[in-house]
Parts: C-alpha cells; structure tokens; sequence
C-alpha cells in the first residue's frame, strides 16, 4: 500500500473540488453517493465501508 494525497475542497452546497497526485476533478454528492468528473461513483454504505465504481466504458 501506498502513499497518496488527497485535498478536498468544499465550492458548493453538496460540490466539492478535490485535488490528488493524479490531478483535479469536481465531485456531486447526492445522497450517499458521490459521483465525479473522472467517471466514479462512491456509496457510503456506513461504519467507514464503501463501494466504489466506475461508470468509465471499457474499449
């Protein structure tokens, strides 16, 4: 496992602008699931458990 980084930046009520080794993307939470620029989805499913997809098309 790895280091990473990771800077979070609230810019809306439910928007945030998050900033990583890999470069900046724009997230929407809705509910308890997050959906950002980069083509992930992320669900809080509760007691610091998630699910992670990407909504990415394969080629």
């Amino acid at each position: 496992m790895g280091i990473s980084y990771r800077k979070r930046i609230k810019i809306g009520d439910d928007t945030f602008l998050n900033i990583s080794k890999s470069g900046v993307s724009v997230s929407q939470k809705v509910g308890k699931a997050t959906i950002n620029s980069r083509g992930t989805t992320t669900v809080n499913l509760g007691n610091g458990v998630i699910y992670r997809t990407s909504n990415k098309k394969k080629k």
